[in-house]
């Protein structure tokens, strides 16, 4: 993993979300886990040379940032919002998250296929289950303070861990630091406001979801990604195209890469991405009583 300051390490080279940790005079706090299997078992035994695992902080549901949490079983306290608890391990509805997670392994992680429990012992030892909060939530651990801020927008529960004795904060996926930004069953309103609160923070370095550490500059990028994609759909609604056209016409497939290991689905984000903000931007509001 790399070290970014004296008491934190991350890890932004591998498939899946950057999984995180910080050290403090009274143990360890990790951020997401990592999604392959043997690197959440390696993870958790770098952390814990540090000391204790204090708590295990999830930044949303999704599965590359929590499905790592099976491995970290017994190591600490799970926290996250009450929207990842809601959702915990839920992608899309029709989707299978525990398909979805192993999708991974053979090609990313061929070792790890043997620490993968059944699908009914996953389920049944699900990791998840500790501190639910709603609105934000403050932890002191030992010499250091997490400011756990709700900033949703990417998803419902999503926050952002600011760690002011580090001048860092990780942002979980509000930020997709140079590459493709997924939007499906996003709220990009929500998520612009929540930029604005990263933004008026005193840090020095940002931790993204995904892709490469950055600073605050970086969130006029990720801002005009989204205005880009909503201006764009916004425009092909106007011109009456239909959901499967804006799907087709709509891409900005050669604006960033995909995050390492996902190449092959570039397609399917931009195609979703564009059809979720056409759903957003079609549809009617509610009629009073409904």
């Amino acid at each position: 993993m790399e070290q970014l300051t004296r008491n934190i390490w991350t890890e932004t080279r591998l498939r899946g979300c950057n999984p995180s940790f910080v050290t403090t005079s009274d143990g360890v706090v990790v951020i997401d886990t990592p999604q392959l299997p043997t690197r959440a078992v390696a993870m958790r035994r770098e952390a814990e040379s540090h000391g204790p695992i204090r708590y295990l902080v999830n930044t949303e549901h999704h599965v590359d940032h929590i499905f790592g949490n099976h491995w970290f079983k017994g190591a600490g306290t799970v926290v996250h919002h009450q929207g990842v608890h809601d959702r915990f391990m839920v992608v899309f509805p029709d989707l299978d998250p525990f398909d979805y997670a192993l999708e991974a392994v053979p090609t990313d992680d061929p070792e790890g296929a043997a620490l993968v429990p059944d699908r009914e012992a996953y389920y049944g030892d699900l990791n998840k289950y500790g501190i639910v909060f709603t609105g934000d939530l403050t932890l002191h651990v030992g010499d250091h303070t997490f400011r756990l801020l709700h900033t949703p927008g990417h998803t419902p529960g999503q926050i952002a861990v600011h760690v002011p004795e580090e001048r860092v904060v990780f942002t979980g996926d509000t930020i997709f630091s140079d590459c493709a930004t997924w939007l499906m069953t996003s709220d990009v309103d929500q998520w612009l406001a929540s930029l604005e609160r990263i933004r008026a923070l005193d840090v020095d370095r940002v931790v993204p979801g995904h892709g490469p550490v950055t600073t605050l500059d970086y969130i006029a990028t990720q801002r005009s990604m989204l205005l880009d994609w909503k201006a764009a759909v916004a425009a092909a609604v106007a011109k009456g195209w239909s959901r499967e056209e804006t799907m087709a016409r709509v891409s900005f497939a050669d604006r960033y890469p995909v995050d390492i290991g996902q190449e092959y689905m570039m397609g399917h984000i931009q195609t979703q991405n564009a059809a979720s903000l056409w759903d957003k931007l079609t549809a009617r509001p509610a009629q009073p009583g409904q």
